[in-house]
């Protein structure tokens, strides 16, 4: 066990609304340390999405996820918060101080007044497709999300999968991609229809093809496809392939964090909608993680919760000092914190 790392707010999940928590807090002097279990900030927006454009972020018309996380890292700068990336919380208790510790599974151990969720759906990965042999092509040519589309350029692209993912991808990467095929298992899908019906459109032209089956078996050496077998209506064909992206869901669990003794409404954490505090506290949860009645899980709607947890970590960390609410755009001190004064 490393040394004690002692901060004023400890974030789980360095997603936008954690992300965008820092800056509220930051706002207020408060030192803050994310852990993530990804390798990088941005949560899902990072990972599953993030050259796909966001169109209700208030401001901008059309955003790509990674654009988004890109301006939050760009405007918390200022405040210099750390980051534990690759990490699971794996412990957490109360003090007799009345602070927490919070330690990570490498070991790392974080004190802090106040501990914030902001874990989106909690831990997250992709589902793997019941496909032999699939975990020895993973990383190299099978992919469970696009993170960089110039990674399928030139690719004969086989896309799995019938919903929201599965046609998004096959529409906007067939202008990168040498050849696009799509597979489900029927030509039923569960995506939005006009994506749907610019699917059968482009099939019906030749620019991409689509097929209905379940992949029984992938070919290929050292990680590189050459091909996958396909059980068709028609019997078993063969479909070159040197990428292959299969969409068939995500396991979202909370983890460790489900044994913190939090209150529960169908495995997401209650809050109030003053704090947005759990039933532990000095512990607070903000975006899709949280539970309150009338919740939308919009980015938008956890930066609005996290302006207002701010103000209550703000009176936990610092008791009996005033708390002024300022505005960013006549605030000389709050300028000259962002480096803009």
């Amino acid at each position: 066990m490393t040394n004690p790392i002692e901060t004023d707010v400890v974030i789980v999940g360095a997603g936008p609304v954690g992300l965008f928590a820092v800056f509220e807090l930051g706002l207020y002097d408060l030192k803050c340390h994310l852990i993530d279990i990804l390798d990088r900030p941005g949560g899902q927006c990072a990972e599953l999405y993030p050259e796909k454009p966001i169109y209700d972020i208030p401001a901008w018309p059309e955003i790509t996820g990674q654009a988004l996380v890109d301006r939050l890292m760009e405007q918390i700068a200022p405040f210099k918060p750390e980051f534990h990336f690759n990490r699971m919380v794996a412990g957490f208790r109360r003090l007799d101080d009345g602070r927490f510790e919070v330690t990570t599974d490498e070991g790392e151990l974080l004190v802090a007044k106040a501990v914030v969720i902001a874990a989106g759906g909690g831990s997250f990965q992709a589902k793997r497709p019941p496909v032999p042999g699939i975990e020895n092509y993973e990383g190299q040519s099978v992919f469970y999300s696009v993170r960089r589309m110039e990674e399928f350029r030139d690719q004969d692209l086989l896309i799995v999968g019938g919903g929201d993912s599965a046609l998004d991808w096959t529409l906007n990467l067939r202008s990168v991609a040498k050849s696009v095929t799509l597979v489900h298992r029927r030509p039923d899908f569960r995506a939005a229809p006009d994506s749907v019906n610019k699917m059968f459109a482009l099939n019906e032209t030749g620019d991409i093809r689509f097929q209905v089956g379940q992949v029984t078996g992938l070919s290929g050496a050292d990680g590189q496809l050459t091909a996958a077998t396909i059980k068709s209506p028609d019997g078993e064909i063969e479909i070159p392939c040197t990428r292959m992206l299969p969409f068939f869901g995500l396991t979202m669990k909370l983890g460790p964090i489900a044994d913190w003794g939090l209150e529960l409404n169908e495995n997401l954490i209650k809050v109030d909608t003053e704090k947005f505090e759990t039933n532990i506290p000095g512990v607070f949860a903000i975006g899709d993680i949280n539970w309150y009645p009338g919740k939308l899980k919009l980015i938008l709607s956890g930066f609005h919760e996290a302006a207002l947890m701010t103000q209550a970590v703000k009176r936990l960390v610092s008791p009996g000092e005033k708390v002024v609410f300022q505005y960013t755009t006549s605030s000389t001190s709050l300028q000259k914190k962002l480096g803009v004064s």
